[in-house]
Order: C-alpha cells, then structure tokens, then sequence
C-alpha cells in the first residue's frame, strides 16, 4: 500500500455500552506533521490515541497508520510507532537501560545499537547517571524521561505522545517541548494530547483537532480555527484624551486614561469615527482570540456540527 498518509481515520467509533467515548471521528495526519488533539480530561483523546496504537479495539471505522490497516496488520503497525502514554510504560523492578533494551528488542534492535542510542537520549535528558537505577526508585519526572527515551530509542516514523509533560515541573515541561520541536524539525510525524493550551501555542502545531464528548468540533491550523471564531474584531487603541463611551461605536471593554480595549463590529466604521474626532492615535492593534477564549467556549458547547464542519481542512 503507498503510504500517501502518515495517519488516516474514517468514522471512527468506539462505544464503552450507553458511553460513546468516540463518537464518530475521522481526520489525516501527513508526514512530517505535528498534530495535536486537544480537548479535557474525558473528551475521548487518549481513547482515540489506544485505538490507533492498537492497544484498544474500535466498535466500528477504519483507522490506518504508517500506510497499514491497524486492524489486519497491527505488527507492522507497531514497528513503525512509538508510544508515550499518559500512563507510564515501564517495569518498576528492571532499571533503566534495561527498561529500554528490553522495550527495544521487540523492535529486533541489536543491543549495541540500542545502547549508543539510549546514551544520546538519556544524556539529552540528563538522566545517564541513573541508567542503572531500578525505575521503583525514580521521581514522576525522571521516570517520564525514561518513557520518552524507551519510545524513541527504536526510531519510530510516528510518534504518540499522549499528555508526555504530566506531572513534570516547568524546566523539564520546556525541556521535552523544545526536544519535540526538534523532532518534527528532523521530520518526525507526531500526534501530541494535551490540555494544555500553552503547550499547543508555543510549540507552532502544524494543525490542531478540539476534541468534546467523544467529537471533534473543530479542527485546522491554528489561525484557521481563530479565524472561524472570531465574532467581533478586538482592538487597543491609546489615544492623547481619554474617549467615552458615547464617543465610539463598539463596547469598552477595558479602559485606562487614554488606553482602551473595545469590541467592535465593523472596524472601518470604528476608525472613521476615531478620525472624525481629531485625537491624536498613539498606538493601534487589533487582537485575535486566543486559543484559550475558543476553548473555553468550545468546551462549554459552543461549537456546533455546522461550526466543526466550515472549519475542518
């Protein structure tokens, strides 16, 4: 089979009895890509990410990963993926190294080339000074480090990193960040779970998926999506006089002396009026929502079918 697609879901359902925990999803993941599936605790992301890993059995949809059916040809699913799950996948009585070794000859490594690579990551991570301590005796953090470097050691063509930074303190969160960025940098193609919005925005995502009760509502570029839910436009102006709010045509929102923010709905109409009153403009932008306002709105329901469908690329 070509693989034209790193990643691609047609109508994927999966049903836990009354619970649709994916609800009938489908999107595309190109090589190369980085794309992260975003959505609260519950929203159906890591359910999605054990299905296309092969650790959990759809209800009903096709899914294809590395150009094989995850179905009829999951071992050679399972050679082309790496897996970081929420859920830390090591054996508390094996130390580290032999954590990774052992992980590693599933994939057919031979152990020479399995150990200069493990010294890479581990001292990447700075953690080779504890190669040979028992996983029982590690930290959430060094014990998450050891995760990604098991995942990566075997060289994988797509990795799942499924909420990868929980329960790490900020310098390693950062650390394993900007490792990320570098690995879609050197082409890797990377499927990334997180709630956190920050995450998301710093690490320049090549598309993101929102996920709400088992579906997608929304998903595109970054600036795809703050497109589509941008209502009214959103500017800071500061002028020399401070204005009133009968002065201007659109909803104050903030206001300091002469600095305000307001909401305006047609934003010719808004500047034509600012001119008409001979102020003096001292500085002038106007302000995209944040991914945080989309959702927020979006996990309270404000996103409908008709608004996941206009958007969806």
């Amino acid at each position: 089979m070509a693989e034209e697609k790193a990643i691609a879901v047609k109508n994927l359902k999966k049903y836990f009895k009354r619970v649709k925990a994916v609800d009938d999803i489908s999107f595309e993941v190109k090589y190369g890509e980085l794309f992260a599936l975003l959505g609260q605790n519950g929203a159906g992301k890591s359910t999605t990410i054990r299905i296309l890993t092969n650790l959990a059995v759809p209800t009903s949809g096709y899914i294809e990963v590395a150009g094989y059916n995850v179905l009829k040809a999951p071992t050679n699913v399972r050679r082309n993926i790496g897996l970081v799950a929420e859920k830390i996948i090591l054996y508390d009585n094996l130390t580290a190294m032999e954590n990774i070794k052992f992980f590693s000859r599933l994939y057919g490594m031979k152990d020479s080339v399995i150990e200069t690579r493990a010294e890479s990551f581990l001292k990447l991570f700075d953690i080779w000074n504890f190669k040979d301590m028992l996983i029982s005796k590690m930290s959430t953090g060094m014990k998450q480090k050891i995760n990604l470097a098991r995942a990566l050691v075997p060289d994988p063509k797509i990795i799942f990193l499924d909420e990868p930074t929980l329960g790490l303190d900020p310098v390693s969160t950062k650390h394993i960040r900007d490792f990320i960025i570098n690995l879609r940098k050197n082409g890797k193609t990377i499927v990334y779970t997180t709630h956190v919005l920050h995450d998301v925005e710093l690490m320049n995502v090549d598309k993101v998926a929102i996920m709400r009760r088992g579906k997608i509502v929304a998903i595109g570029t970054l600036n795809e999506i703050k497109k589509h839910f941008k209502k009214a436009e959103i500017v800071e102006i500061e002028t020399d006089v401070e204005l009133s709010q009968s002065e201007i045509n659109g909803k104050i929102l903030e206001q300091e002396g002469g600095y305000m923010k307001v909401e305006v709905e047609d934003l010719n109409k808004f500047m034509k009026e600012i001119t008409n009153l001979n102020v003096h403009i001292r500085n002038f932008k106007t302000l995209e929502p944040s991914l945080e306002d989309i959702y927020i709105e979006i996990s309270e329901g404000g996103a409908t079918g008709k608004e996941r469908e206009d958007i969806t690329v």
